[in-house]
């Protein structure tokens, strides 16, 4: 299967998962060694890297801008965001656009799309008693044992940290 066949098959799980019942359903991604889960109702769609604009005196996390069909988004590398090493990209890299809300269009880098997942798959994990980080709800086990981290982008759009992009 080609790139592009790829995305357009993940595209159209995408929109289809988003007119069934969406509360559980979730997006696996990877970024660097961790692996999370996202709400579906909150990625609007999933492209390959495209050719982005540096912005210079912008945190480390923040890679640029890219207009994406004649919107602009500001590109956040979700690893470097969430407190992780940079990772360098390979074809497996992909963006989440973030359905826009109040006209800020988000979007965030991660390794590599780990397909669409329902919540029902994984087993709840109570929280060893540390407070998670900003846009993280829950974590999970698969059957498999492997620790998953649900999160919430919109949360991570709306947070202060994430709207202030310049170096001070």
């Amino acid at each position: 299967m080609s790139i592009e066949e790829y995305q357009h098959t993940l595209t159209e799980q995408i929109q289809s998962a988003g007119k069934g019942d969406t509360s559980s359903t979730v997006l696996g991604v990877a970024v660097g060694e961790d692996r999370y889960l996202i709400p579906m109702t909150e990625v609007s769609e999933v492209i390959q890297i495209p050719k982005l604009a540096h912005v210079p005196l912008t945190q480390p996390w923040f890679l640029g801008l890219a207009n994406v069909r004649g919107n602009l988004y500001g590109i956040t590398d979700l690893g470097v965001y969430l407190g992780g090493n940079p990772m360098p990209f390979n074809l497996k890299s992909r963006i989440l656009l973030v359905s826009p809300s109040n006209k800020v269009y988000g979007a965030f880098v991660v390794n590599s799309m780990l397909g669409i997942r329902n919540l029902s798959e994984f087993t709840s994990v109570k929280s060893a008693k540390r407070k998670l980080s900003k846009g993280i709800a829950l974590q999970y086990k698969d059957t498999e044992g492997r620790l998953w981290r649900e999160l919430s982008l919109f949360e991570l759009i709306r947070d202060e940290k994430f709207l202030q992009i310049e170096t001070k």
